[in-house]
């Protein structure tokens, strides 16, 4: 009997969406933030043990869902000024490499698609577990990234909304 080597095998993962979420974090008056959140996405994850620089996070939240803290901000953020969710009802992160620093953490670069617009962006990941040694097995991450709204169009109330977002991906992964 010959045993087939697994090693560089790539593990498939489905996004497990009720156990996932996105929140963005703006500066608010410069006093206070305010959070909006993401509560419906998909999406899949093949990481290559061996060659992490070969995984793949392919991210789409539902901009439509967009849950903010009361109904003035959601109706802006909803509307042409901000996520203009009528025209472009999805946002995506697509990442292409992931590079570890440990069993644990790494970063997964690749590019953000917001309001038509893709620019790069870098998540800085950690896992709950080793993601190669759990192969098979569900994985949870958090993915942290900061990006400048101007750059994807989103340029109204400057004075009073901040420019730079802290965004936060929680995931988690089931084997497919």
């Amino acid at each position: 009997m010959v045993l087939a080597n697994t090693a560089n095998v790539p593990q498939r993962y489905t996004l497990d969406a009720s156990a996932s979420n996105v929140s963005a974090k703006v500066p608010f008056f410069g006093l206070a933030s305010k959070t909006a959140k993401f509560p419906r996405m998909q999406g899949a994850v093949t990481i290559v043990p061996g060659a992490p620089e070969k995984a793949v996070i392919d991210v789409t939240f539902d901009a439509t869902a967009i849950e903010a803290p009361d109904a003035v901000t959601l109706a802006r953020l909803r509307g042409e000024r901000f996520f203009w969710v009528d025209k472009y009802p999805t946002i995506r992160f697509m990442g292409r490499a992931l590079t570890l620093s440990s069993a644990t953490r790494g970063t997964v670069s690749g590019e953000l698609t917001a309001r038509g617009v893709t620019r790069p962006a870098t998540l800085a990941v950690t896992f709950d577990a080793d993601p190669v040694a759990q192969a098979g097995k569900p994985v949870s991450f958090t993915g942290t990234t900061t990006i400048d709204r101007r750059e994807f169009g989103m340029k109204s109330y400057q004075l009073i909304v901040g420019n730079k977002v802290d965004i936060t991906l929680k995931a988690r992964m089931v084997p497919r």
